[in-house]
């Protein structure tokens, strides 16, 4: 009986709630949240209430208006906050995070089409503005902000260069995509050396760790420079695949075009019997990213080339084919391809064999013996794309390992030839040098969140 007039209390209860929480408000509705960017591209202003999150980028006070410029990251473009100027204070500075309530509406000035009239601000975050490294109205030079890893993400230029990298990310997945390719995660720890060119990061188990065997993994192994020779086993079952992800090289340089931590583009494709192909898709990539970047970030691509780069363009281009033969090209040589050219993107294709890996297609074409490779060099970078066909012939393969010393490394990348082994090629895009030739960035330092290099790991 007891339980029973609890559980008719309990239900009475319930419809209370649901009645109460049905009932209209009754002074305000809700401050819808909106980021500055919505904010911005609100169409009919007409007053409604939002709440907007972000920091202030200016604050500038009249005797009875105060006005402030409030960034979230969301855009290049701030959104202007108009207040009475009972809300002045010392808390109100360069670098404060703030969340402001009130209404929006159309701005009467003309250099913004909406502005947000503030009933309510609230400092979440105060920012000493002497200290911090920063300031309003300066233009610090990517050299002094590079200093401050952990702030320089809050200038305009960083985030406008960020804004680009995760639109240009999301626009390679939308390619690969809708061309049809299947997203493999290939290994950051690996046994192999794809380049073999040895600028390696050995990885081995902390020295708190107690492991029976010499090694963790019973063999020496890796953070990987490439996922191509996993991209190739995919290869195998799916006739088009791709990898976006962090490979590492042991390089001892501190030059602008080296990091030892960057972001590698991969696709391998099955069935391909030609490097024009192959050069499609390159090309096709290329140029799709680029446009879906310039469509989407005009503001951000804008102040990097204003800026950063004076005069730095992005054209269309014809393709040129050059066979090159001889040494091997360094970055003066591919530029001065370029330069010769026209200062467009240019395809170099059929490099000797001597010069490459062990896995690029040998085009039998004596006395030149070249393998089926090409570059796609660029404009102020040289080299971004690297491609090949691949061997799929198991004595020719096994001759190039043999020569090498690599058969018993490599045994199970011969058993991929000898079961169901198909004509087959692929390439690798520098993500970052990508980012460069662009928005026109001298040093690759500066297009990464974090840059690390010989040296230098902060954070």
């Amino acid at each position: 009986m007891f339980g029973a007039r609890c559980l008719l209390r309990a239900l009475r209860l319930l419809r209370a709630l649901r009645s109460c929480s049905s009932a209209p408000c009754p002074r305000h509705k809700p401050s819808a949240k909106l980021s500055v960017r919505d904010a911005l591209g609100a169409q009919n202003a007409s007053g409604e209430r939002v709440k907007v999150q972000g920091w202030i980028r200016s604050v500038r006070s009249q005797k009875e208006v105060l006005f402030l410029h409030v960034n979230d990251g969301s855009s290049l473009e701030s959104l202007q906050v108009v207040a009475d100027s009972s809300f002045d204070s010392r808390e109100l500075a360069f670098g404060s995070s703030v969340e402001v309530q009130g209404h929006l509406v159309k701005s009467l000035s003309k250099r913004q089409n909406v502005e947000l009239k503030a009933e309510k601000i609230e400092v979440v975050g105060n920012c000493d503005a002497k200290a911090f490294p920063f300031k309003y109205k300066e233009r610090h030079p990517l050299e002094y902000l590079r200093q401050y890893p952990h702030l320089r993400c809050r200038t305009n230029v960083l985030g406008s260069i960020l804004r680009v990298r995760s639109e240009a990310t999301a626009a390679i997945h939308s390619f690969f995509k809708d061309s049809g390719f299947v997203h493999i995660h290939t290994p950051v720890i690996t046994s192999n050396d794809c380049e073999g060119a040895g600028e390696l990061f050995q990885v081995t188990a902390s020295s708190k760790i107690k492991v029976p065997e010499e090694n963790f993994f019973n063999v020496p192994v890796f953070l990987t420079v490439s996922g191509q020779l996993h991209l190739e086993v995919m290869s195998g079952a799916f006739t088009q695949v791709f990898t976006f992800g962090p490979t590492f090289r042991a390089e001892n340089s501190q030059s602008r075009r080296h990091l030892a931590e960057f972001y590698m583009v991969e696709a391998e494709i099955s069935f391909l019997e030609s490097l024009q192909d192959l050069m499609q898709v390159m090309e096709g990539l290329f140029k799709t990213t680029t446009m879906t970047v310039l469509s989407n970030c005009p503001e951000d691509v804008e102040l990097c080339h204003k800026f950063i780069a004076p005069g730095q363009k992005i054209r269309t281009y014809a393709k040129k084919q050059l066979s090159n033969w001889g040494a091997d090209l360094h970055t003066e040589h591919e530029k001065y391809l370029v330069k010769h050219c026209g200062d467009i993107p240019v395809f170099v294709i059929n490099y000797p064999l001597a010069l490459k890996p062990f896995y690029m297609r040998d085009n039998e074409d004596s006395p030149q013996h070249t393998v089926a490779a090409v570059d796609l060099l660029v404009p102020g970078v040289g080299e971004l794309f690297g491609g090949s066909l691949r061997e799929e012939r198991y004595h020719f393969l096994e001759q190039r390992l043999a020569r090498s010393g690599l058969t018993g490394a490599y045994q199970w990348y011969l058993d991929l030839r000898q079961f169901g082994s198909v004509p087959h090629g692929g390439f690798g895009m520098g993500f970052e040098r990508y980012l460069q030739c662009i928005l026109g960035i001298d040093n690759i330092k500066d297009v990464i969140p974090f840059p690390r290099f010989t040296h230098s790991c902060l954070l």
